[in-house]
């Protein structure tokens, strides 16, 4: 049976000519003549770059919104006619990226129990299916807490569980693993699986994430409002000059696959990292043992357990670029029922000229350590109303917290938090978050006014335009524009351009990348590198793309419960695979396959991104392997 069926369907959010000339360009914001169906129990990848219309084709499944033209038909029911509307909405549930605009309640439990309660089921069922959804998405022990108190993906995970205890026929996942740490994402993605092929839950998954889409049983690419390629997700990802067309890009595993084969591996296209680590295994050296030296600077480089690096003990340290925290740690709500120890005796410390990376799982402190970089969040004795207590008779002295950035102290409630303010740029995990003017000049402009009272409107003009064109975007096309009427790779950019307009000294960024396709990672990255390169002394990025980290970081420190559990290279961390799964995170594949063929006695010596791994383990088997087991490429001999 078919579930859901589009004819021809048009959509479009222009309401007038104005804002028609504006679409005009921006595709992104319609459908353009899709025709689309999917079969009962079927499982279907949505993907595409951002603003290609995949939101928008999801809203229009489960009637928030309604075709411009063309026919949209969900088990039979014509989405069109309203009177249809309520048992279109109790077939499909929608999962969005922001999980805030799905939470509705101030206990968990009874925003899970939301929807089951709309459509009347009976109130034994209700608590039989919360606990369903909840253990389904392992946040059982958060039943009975608020969701507004919980990490961006703790309340994903809560969002997931309201539409699973709907119990419905259709699930769409718009964007919903994206602020997930590794294990989070795994796990709700095992969940949809098992839903799909044992209670033939009928699933569209819309991702950026191309592990994901390989998953499924189909995969569409859409673009400009059009489907623009679909099939199986191997023959989709087969046709590489097509995606790189439409910013997408091929999952890495498929990248070292084919990098391998055409440096004379034979090993086919796979998302199994045994498989190819077989394949290398298999060319490798005949089996024979080979043993790691591990070097005094090996020795040197690894950290201690404790998170701070034994070779940076300077206590005085406080240079611009530079950040300093000793025994930091942090109470939400104390002394309440909701009381959180989100951070433990933290210590750290960041140097001038680092590309930082913090990583851990969803919880584990990250947010709230960065946000305490600019006093978002204030250490007690910074607080204006703080006296210092005396310890009690016998008692030992607590051990001093300790927190600089950038030359400013955080511990002291006299420090001029304004200053330091423009010096340390924060960019949130949402960006639309941090946008609220009426057009995009006054949003980015707002900061600069507000740090400089005196600055000039030809000064303020000049920074805007710069600050813009820095990030990438046209200062006379998207000047006097709504920011909310802006694609989600455009809103990143000018809440980075409202950040960076004061030029700060350290720039701080929540999850950056997150839900942007594969080539607005790639720009924005990119963008950070350049702003790095040419004022920004340190970059600190918060991440859960363990890739991500392996490409652009040249440290990172690991949270887990509030505590920093190591602080090293991503060498450095990635080679001890184990710790980190261990942690309820992951490394990049290529560690794993590393692993594999380490304790096979192969050791190949790469920094974990695809390139290198490539390019180390073919000159690996071509000066030590047994090169005569290599297939020949095309075009040309291997040279041994």
């Amino acid at each position: 049976m078919t579930a859901i069926k589009f004819e021809k369907v048009h959509f479009s959010y222009a309401d007038d000519e104005q804002t028609e000339e504006f679409f005009a360009e921006e595709k992104a914001f319609s459908l353009d003549g899709v025709d689309f169906s999917v079969e009962e129990g079927e499982f279907v990848a949505v993907l595409g770059h951002n603003g290609s219309g995949k939101s928008t084709l999801a809203r229009l499944t489960n009637g928030l919104l309604s075709p411009t033209d063309g026919e949209i038909t969900v088990f039979g029911l014509d989405a069109k006619n309203p009177k249809n509307l309520f048992e279109i909405r109790k077939q499909v549930g929608i999962v969005f990226q922001n999980p805030d605009n799905q939470t509705v309640a101030s206990i968990v439990e009874d925003d899970v129990a939301f929807g089951p309660e709309n459509i009347g089921v009976n109130r034994e069922e209700i608590g039989q299916r919360i606990s369903f959804a909840l253990d389904s998405v392992g946040m059982s022990d958060f039943r009975h807490a608020t969701p507004t108190r919980l990490s961006g993906g703790q309340k994903q995970r809560i969002a997931l569980a309201g539409v699973l205890a709907l119990k419905p026929r259709v699930m769409i996942l718009d964007e919903a693993t994206a602020m997930l740490d590794p294990r989070g994402r795994k796990e709700v993605m095992d969940v949809v699986l098992r839903l799909n092929r044992e209670e033939k839950i009928t699933v569209i998954l819309i991702t950026h994430f191309p592990e994901e889409a390989m998953l499924a049983d189909r995969a569409i690419v859409m673009s400009a409002g059009r489907i623009v390629m679909e099939g199986k997700p191997a023959d989709v990802f087969a046709r590489e000059t097509e995606l790189e067309k439409y910013a997408l890009t091929l999952p890495r595993q498929i990248r070292a696959c084919r990098g391998l084969r055409q440096g004379g591996i034979a090993v086919e296209d796979t998302m199994d990292e045994n498989a190819i680590a077989d394949a290398v295994l298999a060319v490798a050296h005949g089996g024979n043992s080979v043993v790691k030296k591990v070097t005094q600077q090996d020795e040197e480089t690894k950290t201690a357990g404790d998170g701070t690096q034994s070779t940076a003990q300077n206590p005085e340290i406080a240079e611009e670029g530079a950040v300093r925290c000793d025994h930091l740690s942090f109470v939400y709500n104390p002394k309440s029922p909701f009381e959180t120890h989100a951070l433990d005796n933290v210590r750290l410390e960041i140097k001038p000229g680092d590309f930082f990376g913090i990583i851990g799982h969803t919880g584990s402190g990250k947010s709230t350590f960065v946000q305490h970089l600019n006093a978002l969040l204030k250490v007690p004795s910074a607080q204006k109303k703080y006296k210092a207590k005396k310890p009690k008779k016998g008692q030992p002295i607590p051990p001093k917290t300790v927190l600089t950035v950038n030359g400013f102290d955080l511990t002291d409630k006299k420090t001029d938090f304004k200053a330091l303010r423009s010096k340390v740029g924060m960019v949130f995990q949402y960006p639309e978050y941090q946008l609220f003017a009426e057009t995009v000049f006054e949003d980015v402009a707002f900061g600069l006014k507000n740090f400089n009272k005196d600055v000039k409107e030809t000064d303020v003009e000049t920074a805007v335009r710069e600050a813009l064109e820095t990030v990438g975007l046209n200062y006379e096309q998207i000047k006097g524009r709504s920011p909310f009427e802006l694609s989600g790779g455009q809103k990143r950019r000018v809440a980075i351009a409202g950040v960076i307009v004061t030029k700060p000294q350290i720039l701080v960024l929540d999850e950056p990348a997150a839900g942007l396709d594969p080539l607005g990672k790639e720009e924005i990255m990119a963008l950070l590198h350049k702003i790095h390169g040419d004022w920004c002394k340190t970059v600190i990025i918060v991440s859960h793309d363990m890739d991500e980290i392996a490409e652009n970081c040249n440290r990172a420190a690991v949270f887990s419960e509030g505590k920093i559990v190591v602080t090293d290279t991503p060498k450095g961390l990635f080679d001890d695979v184990e710790k980190i799964l261990s942690l309820g995170l992951d490394v990049p594949f290529t560690a794993k396959i590393a692993q594999k063929c380490r304790e096979h006695g192969i050791e190949i010596g790469c920094d974990y991104t695809v390139s290198d791994f490539v390019q180390k383990t073919l000159e690996y088997i071509k000066t030590q392997g047994d090169v005569t087991r290599l297939t020949q490429p095309e075009g040309g001999q291997i040279d041994a």
